[in-house]
């Protein structure tokens, strides 16, 4: 069993940037892919980007491109998000996931674990 604990949510200004950090116990954490997903006020929940268990693979979705980095440190049961560029639509509730064994995309049905998630507000 893998648990995840999201922090580096907040309130920042529209530019600004945040980095968000996921800490999961357990001894699988390096054999799974991992992945940060989000959940706007009235909205589903959608994915942001993925990693792959090696770290040598990454996903973004179009809306995370070019402003978000993901990373992890497998030596230290870290997942990463470094969020630059904010707008005030990437508002929500970040969490982190893992990836179920022998699954490859990116949908919330594919992850077995969860964070309880960190709110990041990005004012105009």
């Amino acid at each position: 069993q893998v648990q995840l604990v999201e922090s580096g949510g907040g309130l920042v200004q529209a530019g600004g940037s945040l980095r968000l950090s996921c800490a999961a116990s357990g001894r699988t954490f390096s054999s799974r892919a991992m992945g940060w997903f989000r959940q706007a006020p009235g909205k589903e929940r959608e994915f942001v980007s993925g990693i792959s268990r090696s770290e040598d693979i990454t996903y973004y979705a179009d809306s995370a491109k070019g402003r978000f980095t993901i990373s992890r440190d497998n030596a230290e049961n870290t997942l990463y998000l470094q969020m630059n560029s904010l707008k005030p639509e990437d508002t929500a509730v970040y969490y982190c996931a893992s990836r179920r064994p022998y699954r490859t995309s990116w949908s919330s049905d594919a992850m077995d674990y969860w964070g309880k998630g960190t709110l990041v507000t990005v004012s105009s």
